[in-house]
């Protein structure tokens, strides 16, 4: 059985929440992202936006798996901050996101209980205001093939939901295609056949 759903659910762009309690401000974001590179890269745009900030605590889900979906807790005490943001991520079923919390303290220290219902609320609030749809993993596939096939490829693609996103046709053709991962085996079975 695949690891790869037929569809899953992630969010369309970047979203803003906010929570505060006892004067601390927590800001946070939601981002869709593909991979760890983009998600250092959400994360050193906040430290670079936010210097005086206390904490930047964040949660994340890539794939399917448990080993996909991380957290962490920037210096709040261990469990306090990342794990309630990834529950959040968890019980909305979402992947491919980022959810990070900027804390900036304000004076009165929230305790555990506290922080843990802060940092839960915030991704809440982010989550809340973020467009959330399902969506289905595809394919990328690059061919070649020579002019005298064309015919038989371009049979193939009309047969089976694919999409040619760029191609180069010369005595020797190149297409680069794209389909849902759910139907690649049947596509690649045709496309190998050639």
């Amino acid at each position: 059985m695949s690891l790869i759903p037929d569809s899953y659910l992630t969010i369309a762009k970047p979203a803003e929440g906010l929570y505060k309690d006892k004067g601390s401000k927590f800001i946070s974001w939601a981002y869709p992202v593909k991979d760890l590179e983009e998600i250092k890269s959400h994360l050193a745009s906040l430290r670079e936006a936010h210097p005086k900030a206390r904490h930047i605590c964040y949660a994340y889900r890539l794939g399917f798996t448990p080993e996909e979906a991380r957290s962490n807790d920037d210096g709040e005490p261990s469990g306090s901050a990342g794990k309630p943001i990834l529950n959040i991520i968890l019980s909305q079923n979402l992947h491919y996101v980022l959810v990070a919390v900027v804390r900036y303290f304000g004076g009165t220290l929230l305790g555990v209980p506290g922080l843990i219902q802060a940092y839960k609320e915030g991704a809440v609030d982010a989550l809340d205001q973020a467009e959330i749809y399902e969506k289905e993993p595809m394919k990328i596939r690059s061919i070649q093939f020579t002019y005298a096939q064309m015919n038989e490829v371009m049979k193939i693609c009309k047969k089976h939901p694919i999409t040619i996103v760029n191609q180069e046709i010369d005595n020797l053709c190149t297409y680069e295609l794209t389909y849902a991962s759910r139907h690649a085996a049947e596509i690649d079975a045709s496309l190998d056949n050639l």
